[in-house]
């Protein structure tokens, strides 16, 4: 698929010649700092030296002096206490964190994660009654609660008191609880609101340390999860969340969770230089196969296991699973992907909805989201549970799933979710109208150029440039991630040394030089349709997107360019002073 290549434009050009002066550094990195809203020294060596003590006072968070004391008052009595989670990644961490953090300190800990496809998302009556039935006191909820208002009353009516931490948008009206810790809170003065729910689980452990007289850095010892919940939750990697990341990868990278350990040593990933990457890629999706597959408890037990042979055993379990979640996963792909072979008509066709009543509610959002990626449309895949049609939804920039959603209410039993994803639930007689009200909404909103994806350019590198000093800063620019994703650049007039090749699965192998420059590996995945095109390039005629990475091989590392998009027409790509005159003006 081929992008339009937009840059990315600095807000105060002036900024980035300041940063140039103060840092000593190449326009080209002061630019990539000026991009990401860094336009002063202090702010520079913050995010090259983010720092456990720049972290915010947990204090600072609404509700967290009568959460601190709540949960301070159950260690103090031993108390029986219930830690209820949710069925992902973030949910089963941040489940974890809290679970060992209370055992650890004497109470008898329990947790409650509700079976995806029995119970759905968030507190219900059958939790509660799990916690009655233990004889909890307390009930903490990690990633989730935060619409609990009727499941809030029921605690209370049954002597139960709730302390809910949470990070999802709030509605009007907050639950009623002992304490409601929530970033997005209207009400909360909280200096940063994009924490992971792992995230507000740990700054309810720093404030309950505090409150305990003891202290604070205890709960570092937790920062590997907290990583893994901010990684695979895809929350900003910026201000605290950076800190929390950078220091979490440390300690997964020198003495991660016995569970995580396991996990890494099975699938062979090398425990000394774990990167975001490695956890979206690799750690991620295997603890999510278990809630994904129905039941998330699987991956809770490898987080919490004290025993090496366990750990190694819940990781064996979990791979198991995943294999099983990546076949059911390719099938769902596979058959998605004939039908829209068979019905999909671009002309007409503004959005895809797909039904297949046996397909897996667990793989169907992900295979939406690789429709997206495919064909550039708001994608929603549909399966039948229990005689409902209930389904997962993703979009594309310029158009608000959510939104669309809202408008197709009356035929609708339930939605909710945000602008890029959301889920939904409809009865079988409303479907047939429901695509035709969703895609006409689509069509309305779209236009034949939102059809085509962006590609955001940071900014044009000669390749002479990339040297070790060049690379040496530039990797500090990690942990990579949303609102900080790895600078993609742009370089021109290429010239191909040797042949191209493809390796693997249609991976797209080639070597290139600029004007004279040393020659870079450069490698697209999936990109083996574009040999033709490289090989019959004239020379100093290619043009390229990409980032540049680390590439391990035989002992010997290298900086390849992994490719991003490819083009031999230059008249395709804008110049970067034009998009600036034109922002001006």
């Amino acid at each position: 698929m081929s992008f339009r290549w937009i840059f990315n434009q600095p807000e105060d050009e002036e900024a980035v010649s300041d940063l140039q002066s103060q840092l000593g550094i190449s326009p080209t990195i002061a630019r990539l700092l000026s991009i990401r809203g860094i336009t002063s020294y202090s702010a520079a060596k913050s995010f090259f030296r983010p720092s456990l003590e720049d972290l915010y006072d947990p204090f600072l968070m609404k509700d967290m002096h009568q959460a601190a004391q709540r949960l301070a008052d159950a260690i103090r009595a031993s108390e029986t206490v219930v830690v209820y989670g949710d069925y992902d990644v973030d949910g089963t961490t941040a489940t974890a964190i809290m679970y060992t953090f209370l055992k650890e300190f004497g109470v008898d800990a329990r947790y409650y994660i509700p079976h995806r496809f029995k119970e759905g998302y968030g507190i219900n009556e059958e939790g509660i009654d799990y916690a009655e039935k233990v004889g909890a006191g307390l009930i903490v909820s990690v990633d989730c609660g935060i619409t609990a208002i009727k499941e809030a009353e029921i605690t209370r009516q049954k002597g139960i008191d709730l302390v809910i931490c949470d990070h999802h948008n709030t509605d009007e009206n907050i639950p009623d609880a002992c304490a409601v810790l929530d970033p997005k809170r209207p009400d909360c003065e909280y200096p940063f609101d994009g924490l992971s729910g792992a995230g507000v689980g740990f700054k309810l452990i720093q404030g309950t340390l505090a409150n305990l007289g003891l202290p604070v850095d205890y709960a570092c010892r937790f920062l590997d999860l907290v990583a893994i919940s901010i990684a695979s939750d895809i929350v900003p990697i910026v201000d605290e969340n950076r800190i929390l990341m950078r220091e979490g990868l440390q300690k997964i990278n020198s003495e991660p969770n016995l569970g995580i350990r396991a996990l890494m040593d099975l699938i062979q990933i090398n425990a000394a230089s774990i990167n975001t990457t490695h956890i979206v890629f690799s750690i991620g999706p295997r603890i999510n196969a278990a809630g994904r597959m129905g039941d998330a408890g699987k991956a809770v037990e490898l987080l919490i296991t004290e025993s090496p042979a366990e750990a190694e055993a819940h990781a064996h379990e979990l791979e198991a699973i995943n294999i099983r979640r990546r076949a059911t996963d390719s099938e769902t792909m596979q058959q998605a992907i004939r039908s829209l072979e068979r019905e999909f008509d671009e002309e007409e066709m503004a959005s895809v909805v797909l039904h297949d009543p046996e397909w897996h509610l667990g793989v169907i959002g992900i295979v939406a989201s690789r429709i997206v990626d495919l064909y550039c449309r708001p994608t929603i895949m549909l399966s039948t549970v229990d005689g409902q049609i209930k389904g997962s939804a993703r979009s594309i920039k310029g158009f608000n799933v959510y939104e669309a959603l809202s408008e197709c209410d009356d035929l609708l039993e339930q939605y909710g979710g945000h602008e890029y994803a959301a889920g939904v639930t409809l009865n079988s007689e409303n479907l047939e109208a429901f695509i035709k009200k969703f895609n006409k909404i689509a069509t309305n909103r779209l236009s034949e150029q939102d059809f085509k994806p962006e590609l955001q350019i940071d900014a044009e590198l000669e390749l002479s440039q990339v040297d070790k000093k060049f690379w040496n800063i530039l990797s500090q620019f990690e942990p990579f991630g949303p609102a900080n994703m790895k600078p993609v650049f742009i370089s021109r007039n290429l010239t191909v040394q040797g042949n191209p090749t493809v390796v693997g699965s249609g991976h797209l192998k080639m070597r290139l030089s600029q004007n004279g420059s040393p020659a870079f590996d450069a490698i697209g995945f999936n990109m083996h349709e574009y040999l033709p095109a490289v090989r019959n390039c004239e020379e100093g005629k290619l043009h390229l997107a990409y980032v540049l990475e680390e590439n391990t091989w035989n002992n010997r590392t290298q900086i390849q360019m992994r490719i991003k998009d490819i083009k031999t027409d230059s008249t395709e790509i804008p110049e970067p002073a034009l998009v600036m005159q034109n922002a001006k003006n």
